[in-house]
């Protein structure tokens, strides 16, 4: 009888839990509820999302046996994007890249509005500097042709008709950097001055085409933008990893194919059909090169080699314009100074080919450099140090067409 009544009193008393226990929120509240700092995010993503090692990757991830851990695998986008900015073993893939973009995005703009003055191409006049014109040629001819009272000839006419001849007056008296045809030996003028011959600088100097330049900025950018991104949302999903694998090839063919432009460009401006020729024949290799890379067998880890060797061939085919130019301007210092910054380009892409392939450092220790200093990381170093070599190479181009112009040979 008393075992009913407790348990009958048991059935109307309600069951009364701790105040901080009842307050708490469930625990899919906690997780899915908004962070309060991003520590605290990572932190949740770490519990659920952790770094794998190699073993444990799905198949698609499998490229380097050599670096044994830490690992992202099959993460969502939201935790990828956080994952920027935390330690795994893209982490720095990603960085040294997204770096070099930025390095060229600024050096992109800067030499947009900078040009001129960074090929040091003769300064332009300011009005007041024009306005000295006609008194400074006056005063020139008038040293030079004393006996022919020449201010008193021209003082009429003198403001009007100067302004139509400068061209053609002072053509033969500017300095021989900024001829680009035949002239007389004698000077008309023998007594301007360089000041003043930088003053007419606008009537005469027309600054060659600037595209060439601009096409290997373009493609140093787009490889660089697109090889971060790739190295960033590869460990998305199998389909996410084939496009963005194929966007990373891309990137790199257009690297090297927009590297020739301004070599060759510039050093057959003075003649079409060799221009043309080479530009033709490194546009279409470049896009046989994107077709191969997208065949789904080129990403399997096998094949890193024929990767490589490809790539290299590619640039190794740069070899023949280089020497063509320096058969044909020999005499030329800027000829030379072009092709040592091409030299070097090319020994640091090569190198970084050769680190890419050999995948060293990881091969004599593996496990050691699986976050810092494996070959991949070196390779991007190297491509980045390659591309800077190439856009003071670049530079020097521009600055040989400007100053001296076509030479006929």
């Amino acid at each position: 009888m008393s075992e009913d009544s407790n348990n009958a009193t048991m059935e109307k008393e309600p069951l009364h839990l701790p105040k901080n226990l009842a307050k708490s929120p469930p625990v899919e509240e906690e997780v899915c509820g908004s962070p309060r700092s991003p520590r605290e995010l990572w932190r949740k993503v770490k519990q659920k999302y952790r770094l794998v090692e190699f073993h444990a990757l799905p198949e698609y991830l499998r490229d380097n046996e050599y670096i044994l851990a830490h690992y992202r695998a099959d993460w969502p986008i939201k935790h990828i994007l956080w994952s920027i900015f935390t330690i795994h073993n893209e982490t720095l893939n990603i960085w040294t890249h997204l770096i070099g973009f930025i390095i060229f995005l600024w050096l992109t703009i800067y030499t947009t509005m900078k040009l001129p003055a960074v090929v040091h191409v003769p300064h332009l006049p300011n009005i007041s500097d024009l306005q000295k014109i006609p008194k400074e040629l006056l005063a020139s001819i008038s040293a030079s042709l004393p006996q022919l009272h020449v201010p008193e000839m021209i003082s009429n006419v003198f403001p009007d008709s100067l302004h139509i001849h400068i061209p053609e007056l002072l053509s033969n008296c500017l300095p021989e950097a900024l001829l680009s045809a035949n002239r007389t030996n004698q000077c008309m003028l023998v007594s301007v001055k360089d000041d003043m011959a930088n003053m007419l600088v606008p009537f005469l100097w027309r600054p060659i085409t600037r595209w060439p330049f601009f096409i290997f900025l373009g493609g140093a950018m787009f490889c660089l933008l697109a090889s971060s991104i790739c190295h960033l949302f590869t460990c998305h999903s199998e389909r996410v990893a084939y496009i963005m694998l194929r966007v990373d090839y891309t990137g790199i063919a257009a690297l090297i194919a927009a590297s020739f432009y301004p070599p060759v460009y510039y050093s057959f401006m003075c003649n079409p059909l060799l221009r043309n020729v080479y530009l033709i024949f490194i546009t279409v290799v470049g896009i046989a090169t994107i077709f191969v890379s997208l065949i789904p067998v080129f990403q399997n880890p096998e094949y890193r080699n024929v990767r490589a060797a490809l790539f290299f061939g590619m640039g190794v085919s740069g070899v023949a314009p280089v020497m063509h130019k320096l058969i044909l301007f020999w005499d030329e210092p800027e000829a030379l100074y072009t092709t040592l910054y091409e030299v070097a380009m090319g020994l640091f892409y090569g190198m970084g080919a050769l680190v890419y392939a050999m995948r060293v450092p990881e091969r004599w220790k593996p496990g050691r450099f699986d976050i810092a200093g494996h070959s991949h990381q070196l390779f991007h170093i190297l491509v980045v140090a390659g591309a800077y070599t190439h856009y003071h190479a670049g530079l020097l181009y521009l600055q040989w067409r400007d100053t001296k112009g076509c030479v006929v040979r």
